[in-house]
């Protein structure tokens, strides 16, 4: 609420109520030009359906921290998540959401869940590749052809068995939604090849496979935490960065970045995370109610982000940054150069899980 203590020069009553009128207008008007354009950009939050569910008569609060903005997809979902778990557990459970890294990183997140400080985070599965050795299949590059094969991994057995095997070391693991494919930025050059890449600086997450790859094809890989990555682009202590078109635009980059190459060189889940303290607290039917609440965020949130993709694409366009889009045959050349990332992880991976992927995209 906006209060209105004064207006020192306005000696006139008549003056003062004109300019009173003339504020209350604009900001009006304001706030509805604020909703046109959030509802151009993003598909409303569903109505909640499903019963009220029954817990133990106690009340629970959770924390749900992301590294992302206010402005992504992925706290989009978030509100839902919120929506559902308030209204079907009659207010028993109150979800205070937190944005752009508010209260820690995605490992402090999820090193927070692990003591027990923190209730629910949705980390990227690239950084938690040192806790769970599989998960860094998924940032092998051009494993997932294209979206509805990424959905159809990840929903059916072989995402479900991957959500068993993340419910450890104080961790339940319930549920998948879309970081989605990554794109590469940098503010010296147009990249349409591998040799454009030698000796840049590009920002990577603290990940082992991502190192790989970026070395492999001649990069110099610098892992960071997100929340200093504008700074560092700006200031130029990296050249580039590689994340979604949805986190490109939300995070502003293109402000400090003038090149985009859209190669979906890889595609990024995310996971949605409990603490096993907080979640053994619970009744099983808030569990089951955060197990469903989690799976329709994530249906959700694909849709958002999906939806908001080639728009934000173009708008980034728009705004002045040169986006180059390779033909097959250049992705056809990175391809190639990036086979021995397959050879050095095959093992570390497992070629099993590799070879069952790839047998789902073939099948699609």
């Amino acid at each position: 609420m906006t209060t209105i203590t004064s207006f020192p020069h306005a000696t006139r009553p008549g003056r003062t109520r004109s300019r009173l009128t003339t504020l209350m207008v604009a900001t009006v008007l304001g706030l509805t030009s604020l909703s046109a354009v959030a509802a151009t950009e993003m598909p409303p939050i569903p109505e909640v359906t499903g019963d009220v569910v029954e817990g133990d008569g106690n009340d629970y609060n959770l924390k749900f921290n992301i590294g992302l903005t206010q402005s992504s997809a992925q706290y989009r979902g978030l509100e839902y998540f919120k929506k559902i778990v308030e209204q079907r557990s009659d207010g028993h459970i109150q979800v205070q959401t937190f944005h752009s890294a508010q209260l820690g990183d995605d490992l402090q997140s999820v090193s927070a869940l692990q003591a027990g400080t923190l209730e629910m985070t949705a980390p990227s599965t690239s950084p938690m590749v040192s806790m769970f050795p599989q998960f860094a299949v998924f940032d092998l590059p051009f494993l997932f052809p294209t979206p509805e094969i990424a959905d159809k991994v990840l929903d059916g057995d072989i995402g479900q068995q991957m959500l068993k095997d993340a419910s450890t070391k104080g961790l339940v693991a319930i549920g998948w939604a879309e970081n989605g494919y990554r794109q590469l930025t940098n503010s010296k050059l147009a990249v349409t090849s591998p040799s454009d890449l030698d000796g840049l600086k590009v920002r990577t997450m603290q990940n082992p496979i991502h190192l790989d790859i970026w070395r492999t094809l001649g990069a110099n890989p610098t892992p960071m935490s997100f929340a200093e990555l504008f700074t560092a682009l700006e200031q130029g202590v990296v050249d580039g960065q590689e994340n979604p078109w949805i986190t490109i635009e939300s995070s502003k980059f293109n402000e400090v970045q003038q090149y985009a190459t859209e190669t979906n060189h890889v595609y990024t889940p995310f996971i949605t995370l409990v603490s096993e303290r907080f979640w053994n607290r619970l009744p099983e039917s808030y569990q089951q109610l955060l197990r469903e609440a989690a799976k329709q965020m994530g249906d959700y949130e694909r849709q958002v982000s999906r939806t908001l993709n080639d728009q934000i694409k173009q708008e980034l366009k728009e705004q002045g940054m040169q986006i180059t889009e390779l033909t097959p045959e250049q992705i056809a050349t990175f391809q190639e150069d990036l086979a021995p990332v397959y050879d050095d992880w095959r093992d570390k991976i497992g070629g099993d899980l590799i070879d069952r992927i790839r047998a789902e995209s073939q099948a699609q």
